[in-house]
């Protein structure tokens, strides 16, 4: 009978690596804490010493949209469209704030214990012993 992944390494090892692995990346996850600073009056980008805000970042999405439903074929409101799309959700991502909350030294020991351990079980286990 083969194992894990079709090799003789071991189903136990497989899923007692993957609960680990499951249960250290869901607290180190639960951990972190995302805070946002996105609104239509937050500064996205500076040009040229300019804060270029979210809401005039939709001024050239209306012009592209109008565009586009007076003319399919436009490439210039395809591009206003897009671009300003693409420039609304690089904004949003790039507003955003991680960090991790309190935790003592024990808490981290067993969140990395549990992830790096469960990573190693599970790949052990797919290779013949």
């Amino acid at each position: 009978m083969r194992g894990a992944g079709g090799t003789s390494g071991g189903s136990g090892r497989f899923l007692i690596g993957l609960i680990m692995l499951c249960g250290g990346v869901y607290l180190l996850l639960n951990s972190i804490n995302v805070h946002s600073q996105y609104g239509f009056s937050a500064r996205l980008y500076n040009i040229g010493g300019y804060g270029v805000t979210s809401g005039m970042i939709m001024i050239p999405f209306m012009f592209g949209v109008g565009m586009v439903f007076y003319n399919a074929r436009n490439y210039l409101g395809w591009l206003l469209a897009g671009g300003s799309i693409i420039g609304l959700i690089f904004g949003v991502i790039s507003s955003i704030q991680f960090t991790f909350r309190a935790m003592s030294a024990f808490d981290l020991i067993v969140i990395l214990v549990l992830s790096v351990g469960g990573l190693g079980l599970f790949l052990s286990s797919l290779k013949s012993s």
